[in-house]
Parts: structure tokens; sequence; C-alpha cells
């Protein structure tokens, strides 16, 4: 038995509070994202600095609800960047979990 806790792949929000939670990120990504990279697992988002307040709460409250994707954050002077790794296990599902994050990028 692998001693790794493998963790759900499952949100934990509702039907309604999960289509508000896309939707509040698609519009995030709007008004924010300004440049975006995917290689395979790893989406590599670059945020407005002016944004930062929304991105952190962004990632706050998806490593509660989807705590099987890894989120790092990382302020610069000139943005926020975000690393989103999909694991393995959920690879099928990789473009389903991105896509709220491009919006229509």
């Amino acid at each position: 038995m692998d001693a790794i806790e493998q963790k759900p792949i499952a949100c934990c929000l509702g039907a309604n509070d999960y289509r508000d939670r896309v939707a509040w990120i698609e519009d995030l990504t709007r008004r924010a994202l300004r440049q975006h990279t995917r290689s395979d697992l790893v989406l590599d988002l670059s945020y407005a600095l002016e944004a930062a307040p929304d991105v952190r709460t962004m990632v706050e409250q998806e490593r509660i609800c989807c705590p099987f994707l890894d989120f790092d954050l990382i302020e610069t002077l000139d943005a926020v960047n975000v690393t989103i790794v999909v694991p393995e296990s959920a690879r099928e599902s990789a473009n389903m979990l991105f896509q709220p994050f491009l919006g229509g990028a």
C-alpha cells in the first residue's frame, strides 16, 4: 500500500455554489488575466497586480474546495502569478479543471 495519502478528486461545493464560484473566477479571468501558459498538467497564470486581493482570495478558496489541485501563488512587483498543477490521477479532467481559469483565452 502506498504511504502517500491520495486526495479525492472532487470539489466540495454544491451545485449552486460551484456555478457561482466558476462565474466569479471567469469574471476575474476576463478582468485581470494578462498571460497564461500550459504545459501538460501545469497551468501558469499571470494576473494584473491590481487584482492581487481577488487572486489571493481565489487561491485560498480553491485550495479548500479542490484540495487535490496544487496552487502556488507568487506576487512580484508587476504581477500576481499562479501555478496550478493537476495530479496525474485527474489527467482526463485537466481541460475541464483549467477552463474557468482561462475563460475565453
